[in-house]
C-alpha cells in the first residue's frame, strides 16, 4: 500500500523536476539566438532603473514608467553592500521585496550584481570592503599607487564577493520557482579607466608568464602577453583575467540556480583599437570578445550598453555583438527619444532583448547622456515600439529564432535603408506622408513633421520565401522583386495579430494604403505582407 507520505514526496519531487525544466535558458541554433522562458521563446521589452533604485520605496517609482511603455520585463541593482552589511551576515529582504512587486505588477525581471565591479567602481561593495585594503587590495598604477579599482588578482574579494552572490542566487532557487528572475549579470560594467592593467607584484609576474594554452589556441598564438598583444598587451591581460574572476562567480551561482548570466560593457570606440589607457580595460568590448569566450565560459553571452547618439556608431556596436557565438542584448541604452529607434535594430538582428536605463520616477535623470525627463514626448517613440513587439513578443521571438530578420533605424543623415530577403528587396525610407510621392511636381506638399526628426524604424521577419512580418513606425517600406520579374507584385498586406501562433487577420489594406509604398507611422499596427507574381 503507498502511504500519503510516500504520494506527497512524489509530487514534490515531480514538481521539482517540472520547476527546473522550466527554468529560463538560452538557447542557439543555426548562429540564431532564443531566450527561452515558461518553455518557450521570449523578447525582453524592458527597462533598466536608477542604479539606486534598489530599494522598496524607490523601486515603487518604476512601475507606473514601466506600464507606460508596455514593458514586460524589469531590470533591477541588487548590491553587495544591501546583502551582506556586515561580513557573514545575510540580508535578502529586498531581494523578496522585488519578487513580490514584480510579481503584483506583471513583470519580469533581470537581475543586476552590483558586486566588486560597478561601471569599474567598487562603490557598491561593503564597507567592510572598502576599507581593508590589505584583504581586499586595488589595483597598482605604473608608480606603485593604489588605483580606485579592486583587482582581479584579490583571491580574498572573489572569495567573498562569490559567496555573497551565492546567498542571492540561494534565495532565488528557494524563493522563485515561478522564475520571476530570467536572467542575471553578475557585476556591471567591469574593468579599469585610466590604468589598463594591475601593477603590482603578482600582476607583474603573471604578466611575465606565457598566455594561457587555451587562448593560445582561440588566437593561434603562443608566447609573453607582450608578444602575442603587442600594445594592447595590458589590456588583454587584464580583460583575460577579470573575465576568469567574474567566470567564477557566474559558474558558482550557476550550480546554485542556472539562469541565463550575461555581462555588459562600457564601450570602447566603434571601430578603433582603442587606448589602453582611456577605455574601461578588462571590460567585454567588441574587439576582446574572444577574449572573454575562453576565460568565462560560463556567462552565456556580452552585450553592449549603448550611450552613442550616432545612429551609424549604434547600429556598429550591434553588428559587432551580434555574432553566432554571441546572443544579442541591448541591456542598456540612453532613455532620450533619439535612442528609442534603436529598438527596431536590435530586434530585427535577433536581438533576445532591449532595456532603455533610468526607467523610473526617483528624480534622478543621466543627462545630458540620457533623457532630461521621462514626459511622454520623450517616451512616445518607445511606447509606440514597445506596444506593437509587446502585441507579438513571443511570436516575434519564435520567427526570430528560425527564420531571417532584418532591422534597420532611422539613420541621422536619413538616407534609405535596402537589404535583400530571398527574391525580394525591401527598402525603407523616412520623412514620407502616407500618400503620394516625392518626385510629384503636379501636387505640392510641406515635408511631413516628422522629415527631421531622429524617430522611425522598422523590422521585417521572412516568415516563408514570399511572406513577411513588419513592424515599424515613421517609415515607408516598399518591396519590389530583386531581379527583373515583370509579374511580380504585392499579393496581400494584412493587419492583425497572433493567436496561439496562428496569424489573425483583422483587416486588408489596400488601395490608398498601399499604392505609395507601406506607410507606417504613430499607430501601433503589425502587418504580414505577401509577395507574389503571374506568368
Amino acid at each position: 500500500m503507498i502511504g500519503r507520505t510516500t504520494i506527497a514526496t512524489g509530487l514534490l519531487l515531480a514538481t521539482a523536476t517540472v520547476a527546473a525544466a522550466d527554468v529560463p535558458r538560452l538557447e542557439s541554433r543555426n548562429g540564431r539566438h532564443a531566450l527561452i522562458v515558461d518553455g518557450a521563446p521570449f523578447t525582453i521589452l524592458g527597462g533598466q532603473v536608477n542604479n539606486s533604485s534598489n530599494y522598496p520605496e524607490a523601486l515603487k517609482t518604476a512601475w507606473p514608467v514601466l506600464d507606460r511603455i508596455h514593458a514586460n520585463t524589469v531590470e533591477v541593482p541588487i548590491a553587495w553592500q544591501q546583502v551582506e552589511p556586515q561580513e557573514g551576515r545575510f540580508d535578502l529582504s529586498f531581494l523578496q521585496q522585488l519578487l513580490d512587486q514584480a510579481r503584483a505588477h506583471d513583470k519580469r525581471v533581470v537581475l543586476l550584481w552590483f558586486g566588486t565591479w560597478k561601471n569599474t567602481s567598487p562603490g557598491y561593495t561593503p564597507d567592510w570592503v572598502k576599507l581593508d585594503n590589505r584583504r581586499f587590495p586595488r589595483m597598482k598604477k605604473r608608480d606603485g599607487s593604489d588605483h580606485g579599482v579592486l583587482s582581479p588578482h584579490g583571491a580574498a574579494t572573489l572569495t567573498a564577493d562569490r559567496a555573497a552572490f551565492v546567498k542571492v542566487m540561494e534565495y532565488l532557487r528557494d524563493h522563485d520557482p515561478q522564475h520571476t528572475v530570467i536572467m542575471v549579470q553578475p557585476e556591471n560594467e567591469t574593468g579599469s579607466y585610466r590604468n589598463p592593467r594591475d601593477y603590482s607584484g603578482i600582476g607583474n609576474a603573471l604578466f611575465a608568464k606565457a598566455i594561457p594554452a587555451a587562448l593560445a589556441r582561440r588566437v593561434g598564438r603562443s608566447g609573453t602577453w607582450t608578444q602575442v598583444f603587442g600594445a594592447q598587451a595590458d589590456r588583454a591581460f587584464n580583460t583575460w583575467y577579470v573575465a576568469s574572476y567574474v567566470d567564477a562567480i557566474a559558474a558558482a551561482g550557476k550550480a546554485v540556480k542556472p539562469l541565463p548570466m550575461y555581462v555588459n560593457a562600457a564601450l570602447a570606440g566603434p571601430s578603433n583599437v582603442p587606448d589602453p589607457d582611456g577605455v574601461a580595460s578588462g571590460g567585454p568590448q567588441q574587439d576582446v570578445i574572444d577574449i572573454w569566450k575562453v576565460a568565462a565560459p560560463h556567462v552565456d553571452f556580452a552585450a553592449p550598453d549603448i550611450y552613442d547618439r550616432k545612429s551609424a556608431n549604434a547600429t556598429s556596436y550591434l553588428d559587432q555583438y551580434a555574432r553566432a557565438d554571441n546572443a544579442l542584448m541591448v541591456p542598456e541604452v540612453g532613455n532620450a527619444r533619439d535612442f528609442h529607434r534603436y529598438v527596431y535594430a536590435a530586434l530585427g538582428r535577433g536581438a533576445i532583448g532591449y532595456a532603455p536605463f533610468g526607467t523610473d520616477e526617483s528624480g534622478y535623470f543621466n543627462f545630458p547622456l540620457g533623457a532630461r525627463d521621462l514626459s511622454d514626448a520623450t517616451l512616445a517613440p518607445l511606447t509606440l515600439a514597445y506596444g506593437m513587439f509587446g502585441s507579438i513578443m513571443r511570436d516575434w521571438a519564435r520567427i526570430a529564432y528560425a527564420r531571417p530578420t532584418w532591422g534597420v533605424a532611422k539613420p541621422d543623415d536619413g538616407a534609405v535603408q535596402t537589404t535583400r530577403m530571398g527574391m525580394w528587396t525591401i527598402k525603407a525610407s523616412w520623412g514620407e506622408w502616407q500618400f503620394g510621392m516625392r518626385n510629384w511636381t503636379w501636387l505640392k506638399a510641406e515635408p511631413a513633421p516628422w522629415a527631421k526628426e531622429p524617430v522611425g524604424g522598422v523590422a521585417v521577419a521572412q516568415l516563408s520565401p514570399d511572406e513577411f512580418l513588419i513592424v515599424g513606425d515613421h517609415v515607408r517600406i516598399e518591396i519590389e522583386a530583386a531581379e527583373k520579374a515583370p509579374g511580380a507584385m504585392m499579393l496581400r498586406v494584412e493587419e492583425g495579430a497572433f493567436d496561439k501562433g496562428r496569424w489573425v487577420t483583422s483587416r486588408i489594406w489596400n488601395g490608398d494604403q498601399t499604392d505609395y509604398g507601406i506607410n507606417l507611422v504613430d499607430r501601433p499596427q503589425v502587418l504580414k505582407v505577401t509577395m507574389g507574381g503571374y506568368r
